[in-house]
Parts: C-alpha cells; structure tokens; sequence
C-alpha cells in the first residue's frame, strides 16, 4: 500500500470502522487531517462556523442513527467552544468520536499563546479521553475511540500536529473497533420487577429514558402495562421519542417540582428503564430534590447503557409465566393505551401560547422529527402533540440552553428523507445561530420556528421559584432581551436561509405550509 501520514492513516480507520460524517471547525494543527478527506470519500465533511454547531450537530446525527459521528475541533479553546453542546450529547448518551487537534508535541514546551490543558478540558465532557503519542499510534487510537463510543459515549482522542504529518510507517491496514463488554440484564431484578407488578401493579411506575422510548420498547412495555396495571412515564429530559398517533402514550414527568411531586406522589415502586431516579432540575428553598416519596423503592430493570428491548422482553416473558391471566394481554398488544390521531384545530387571530399549541398538535407532519426548546412558550407542546401525527420528538437532555438549532442540523444530515422542525425560543437561539448558516450550506430540509417573545421569561420564572421578592429595574434588564429587538428575518437572510415574520395564527399557518411543501431550509419568526 501507499505511505500514509497519521491522519491519513487515521480517516482511513473512520472509514473502515463505519463513520461517515465528521462536523468540523478546523485551524492550523488540522490541516493535514483536512486533506486527507480528499482520499476518503466515505467521510463527508460539515463545516460548522462555530464549535457549538459542531458538536451539536454531531449529538443530533447520533441520536437519529444510533451511531458515532466524528467532529474536528482546533486545540483547547476550540474545543472549550463546543464543551456546551457536548455536555448535552453526553447527558443523551450520544455516540461521538472528537478529533481535537494539538501543537505537535516538540512546541508544547514554548507555551505558545494556544497552548492549554486538552486533556484536562474535555475530560469532565467525554467518557474515554487519549492523545496519540505518534504517528503509528493514531490507527489503533482512532479504532479504541470508536468502538468505546458505539454504547452511547463520547470519545475525544487529541492529534498533536507532528503525529498527523509524520509517516505513520508501521500502518499496515485499518484496525477494526473493538466495543466494550455490553452492560448485562440481572435476572434478579426482572424477578423482582414481576414481584412488585404481581403485587403492587396501579401503583407501580414504570420510568422510561434514553433509547428505551423507541417503539419497539414502547409496544412491550405497553403490553406489561396492560396486563399489570402499571404506569409508564418518561424522563423529564429524554434524548428521542417516538410517538404520535397509534404509538404507545407514555407521559412525561414535569418539569416543575409541585407538579412532579404530585404525579409520583401516586406511587410507592418505580421501575427504572435505562433511566435515573427523579430529582429536581435545580434545588429550591423549601422544595424536595428527590421528586419520589419517602420511603419508596427502585428496581433498576435496565442499567444505563444496558439492552433495555431484551429487559423489557425478559420481564414480560416472565410476568405471563407468573402471573394468572396476564398472558391474555400480551396477545397483539391488547389493552395498550395507544395515542388517537386528533382532529386538526384551527385556532385564529392574534398568537398567543394556548393558541399555538392548538395549532401545533395539527400541523406537525407524518414522520417528521421534531426538536423542541421552545421553554416558556411551548410549556403545552408536549402533551398536545402526543396525539399528532406519529414523528420522533428530540428534547433537551443537559439543561445546556441553545441545543435546538445545531443538533437539527445533525438530525436533518442523519435522516435527509424526513422533515425536521426546530421549534426554537429566541433566546435560547442566540447561542447558536450560525447554525442557519450549516442549514443553508448543505440545503438541510429544516423548518424553524422562532418563538419571539423578546424576553428570557424561563428566567423571570426561575426568580419566583427560588423566592426572590419583586425586583428593580436592574434586574429586570438582565432578563430582557429588547432594545434592540433581535431580527430574525435579517438574521437568517443573512445567512441565506429565506425568512418571514407573522403575527397572527393564520400567517403562521400559511408560512408554515409553504415551507412543508418546498425542500430546503426555511425560518419563520412568530411574534408574541
């Protein structure tokens, strides 16, 4: 075979080992890893104009596929700008292979004005974290990283420069990953899973998270519900539902703490499904952290990371051999509360949140994926849309503010056949509107919905509920994002995303049905 440098050497095991998109900002110490995509055309490159696009586009890829992306970041500080969006992918449990590049190793001792701690960075951000110590090294690093992130982790391997340009002469061919030893199902707790279910059935919980609210864990875990009489709820913060008409209804735990408490007040014994026990978002003077009862008790059915189709299927083969009857609802997934398709509302006149919500539980579209970090304003979007057409629901998963945007952009390069609707605060888009600049780029099929109502009202809520007293007009300053008011139109013409501004519920309607019907993307400001 040719000679190969280390980053040659490094694309060619991406490819092997099945990664086939690399989001990237790159800089000088990455130039040779940016040539050598020209010789891999199974690696399709993104540019992102900002690092928190990058590694959200990568979370966004990955939630959809199920499989890593790689994204390319230019030494510490790029990296510290896509920390954001990678805490987010890791509390998603994404898949993510970051190449971060590095001085070569010889001019690190200079201290250089770029010179910082990567390892030290990334680490509280990433799951397995190496720096190749040359050039030969860089193949089978690439091959660890992989394969350690394949479960749903995040990798970051750091490329000092000398190690991608010198020849990695020792390469032979591609190594292939090798993933860490999958998290096993416990026979003792689907045991006592079917023990609490036989017993204690109406007033179980069965908490459902991560990759378990797919369909095919929903369908069983609807017919375990059936037959036992069981609740499933969802994690407040989850990754990709699939839902809509004809799926399994599963409700969310809200986010508010009074209310929360009052859902699991209903209950003594929760079942956990690739899930964790819930807890408040933020702690509150006078308000419970854990959200559950006293005295309560928790069965982990499927750890974190663990096979939660083969958990679920393992306490249902087991609650028919156990329980009397309860066979009989397992026959077709008989019984299971499944979501009606609702009749289409069309609501008029001035937009209000009660208003859109209405509207938006008729308008979403079969098959689409829908990204919601619509905050405040789309409090009610949850809960109307179960019943909308079936599409997969994307939600916020680290608290991390300005997700949307970016990981619908890997959404939309994961699954290009499918419509993506970001529904978007216009705060919260600040953070990362070069994103519409990827959108118009790549001709994304994405349609953006911009919730203007010119103030972070998420945070004038979070001031009652930590008991703050009426505050000045210094504070209300820090909590008002008018003067200016921030154009969208011009924003995102600007960077060649065509735009409109509506007022009314009709106009909304209107835009939104031209953008459905035209491929491309398309964004929408919606005054409040």
């Amino acid at each position: 075979m040719d000679e190969m440098n280390g980053a040659e050497s490094l694309l060619a095991t991406l490819v092997h080992n099945g990664v086939e998109v690399c989001f990237a900002n790159p800089g000088t110490s990455e130039m040779h890893f940016v040539s050598a995509l020209d010789s891999q055309p199974g690696v399709r490159g993104v540019l992102g104009l900002f690092e928190g696009v990058v590694t959200g586009a990568a979370d966004g890829y990955s939630r959809m596929l199920d499989q890593p992306a790689a994204t390319l970041l230019h030494l510490g500080p790029g990296a510290a700008n896509g920390l954001s969006s990678l805490h987010n992918a890791l509390r998603a449990r994404s898949s993510i292979v970051n190449i971060i590049g590095d001085h070569a190793g010889y001019h690190r001792s200079l201290d250089a004005p770029l010179t910082s701690d990567i390892e030290g960075a990334v680490r509280p951000f990433s799951d397995w974290v190496r720096t190749s110590t040359s050039a030969n090294s860089i193949a089978d690093d690439a091959a660890d990283a992989v394969g350690y992130s394949r479960s749903g982790r995040i990798s970051s391997l750091i490329l000092p420069a000398d190690t991608a340009w010198n020849s990695a002469d020792l390469y032979t061919r591609a190594p292939s990953a090798v993933e860490p030893t999958p998290v096993s199902i416990d026979s003792a707790s689907v045991e006592a899973a079917t023990r609490k279910l036989h017993y204690a059935g109406p007033r179980t919980a069965i908490i459902m998270g991560g990759r378990a609210l797919r369909s095919a864990q929903l369908e069983v875990a609807g017919e375990i519900a059936a037959a036992t009489g069981a609740t499933l709820l969802a994690e407040t913060f989850s990754p990709r539902t699939e839902r809509g008409a004809s799926r399994p209804v599963v409700t969310k735990i809200p986010y508010a703490v009074d209310s929360a408490v009052e859902m699991l007040s209903g209950f003594d014994k929760y079942l956990l499904v690739d899930a964790r026990p819930p807890v408040a978002f933020f702690a509150y003077p006078d308000k419970p952290s854990v959200l559950t009862p006293q005295g309560s008790s928790m069965i982990t059915l499927s750890p974190i990371g663990a096979d939660s189709l083969e958990a679920l299927e393992a306490l249902r083969e087991d609650i028919g051999a156990c329980v009397s009857g309860a066979s009989a609802g397992f026959a077709g997934g008989a019984g299971i509360q499944r979501a009606k398709l609702a009749q289409a509302v069309k609501p008029a006149g001035a937009i209000d949140v009660e208003k859109l919500a209405a509207w938006l539980s008729g308008a979403v579209p079969e098959n689409s994926i829908v990204l919601d970090e619509s905050i405040t304003t789309g409090r009610d979007f949850y809960a109307r849309t179960v019943h909308s057409q079936p599409h997969d629901y994307l939600g916020g998963t680290g608290g991390s503010i300005g997700w949307a945007l970016p990981v619908g952009a890997g959404a939309a390069i994961a699954s290009p056949e499918r419509k993506v609707i970001v529904l978007e605060s216009d705060g919260s888009g600040m953070y990362n509107p070069q994103s519409l600049w990827t959108y118009a780029r790549e001709q994304l099929d994405i349609v953006v919905l911009i919730f203007a109502n010119r103030r972070y009202q998420i945070l004038r809520n979070e001031m009652a509920n930590v008991g703050v007293p009426n505050f000045g007009p210094k504070a209300q300053s820090l909590l008002d994002i008018g003067g200016p008011n921030i154009d969208w139109v011009s924003l995102a013409e600007g960077m060649g995303v065509p735009a409109s501004r509506v007022e009314t519920i009709e106009e909304l309607a209107r835009d939104f049905d031209t953008a459905l019907a035209e491929p491309g993307p398309r964004l929408i400001e919606v005054l409040l």
